[in-house]
């Protein structure tokens, strides 16, 4: 099959460092040229592919420091992917919705992953306008706020098997891993570290859109001894951060989508204290993979409970359901229901028994 994968240009695909959406990407992409599809990827000029790589811009965007306009970029590779649409089977894209007027118009099978979060009042009146957009959810919980938008199917994100590899867990540390943004609940994950009396190592990235937020709320509480703010990791050392931790804490306070963090943690062996928002019900599997706790208590009480967990369980409940091979297949499995709907491909059926 002939798919062409189009990704944001915020982060290279891979991203250096922080990114789950270009990381997505980058697996599937990987993993469908492995099992013989060819890819074409567009993206950022940096980014790193076995596929095709046709650059949107020279450069992830959110690495130049003199970039102001982040739309402008992604129009003009918009019009390079249509210009080439017939070289495509299926073009999947990753942008959320600022393709759709320009799909609607063409004849090619598309389709759309969400992986943001749809809590947003805003965005109903324009997926009512848009409902014959086919998109994908990655969870079911990500659903809940957009029920009229054109579900097609569910597909939980992936990775690599062999690129996590399980860890011991010998670091004596709970880690936090991700932004430094409100709704992440850093400062939670500090607080039951604090109450525990377990260092917490951080690895976070502080968005400008989260800089006052952190400075006034967060940078104060890393005064605790007992916390290591580490700043913004990337692929291969969030291996060992990870595969080091006793837990990871996810103690998230928003409907997330899905949390690209926790099966990196259970690729790794380290179970996960989450709490229950958005997709962790669907991600997390209580007392085999992690624990699903409501507040700093029962997240205490999970702490104690971690040596009920072996990290080779984690690590199976990882093998078992969040593979790249796995998300590739499901991923298949839609493009090929897409690709038999497509007006193009419907007309020459419809002439072929006429």
């Amino acid at each position: 099959m002939k798919i062409a994968q189009v990704a944001p240009l915020y982060e290279s695909v891979p991203p250096k460092l922080y990114g789950g959406t270009e990381r997505v990407v980058s697996y599937l992409t990987e993993e469908l040229v492995r099992m013989g599809h060819d890819v074409t990827l567009f993206a950022s000029g940096d980014s790193l592919t076995s596929a095709r790589l046709l650059p949107g811009c020279p450069q992830a965007l959110r690495l130049k420091s003199d970039c102001v306009d982040y739309i402008a970029p992604h129009l003009t590779m918009l019009e390079e992917v249509y210009a080439r649409k017939d070289e495509f089977d299926i073009i999947h894209f990753h942008l959320d919705y600022l393709h759709f007027p320009h799909s609607r118009r063409e004849r090619i099978a598309q389709v759309t992953t969400l992986h943001g979060r749809l809590d947003i009042p805003a965005l109903g009146p324009l997926y009512e306008k848009f409902s014959d957009m086919p998109v994908i959810s990655i969870s079911k919980a990500q659903r809940k706020y957009l029920p009229i938008a054109n579900w097609v199917s569910t597909v939980h994100h992936g990775l690599p098997i062999r690129r996590y590899r399980p860890g011991a867990g010998k670091g004596e540390y709970l880690a936090f891993l991700g932004r430094t943004s409100p709704e992440k609940g850093l400062d939670r994950a500090i607080a039951i570290a604090s109450q525990a009396g377990i260092p917490l190592r951080i690895a976070a990235k502080v968005d400008r859109v989260d800089k006052e937020y952190f400075d006034s709320q967060i940078r104060p509480l890393l005064d605790n001894p007992l916390v290591e703010f580490l700043g913004e990791i990337g692929y291969p050392d969030t291996v060992d951060f990870l595969g080091n931790a006793l837990a990871l804490l996810f103690p998230i306070n928003w409907p997330e989508p899905f949390g690209l963090v926790m099966i990196e943690a259970m690729a790794c062996g380290t179970p996960v204290i989450a709490y229950r928002q958005g997709s962790v019900p669907e991600v997390i599997e209580d007392g085999r993979s992690g624990f699903i706790v409501s507040d700093i208590e029962s997240a205490l009480r999970a702490i104690d409970r971690l040596p009920e967990i072996s990290r080779k369980q984690c690590r199976q409940c990882f093998e078992e359901r969040f593979t790249s091979a796995r998300m590739a297949q499901d991923y298949l499995e839609v493009y090929e229901r897409l690709v038999d709907r497509t007006p193009a491909k419907l007309e020459i059926s419809n002439a072929l028994y006429a």
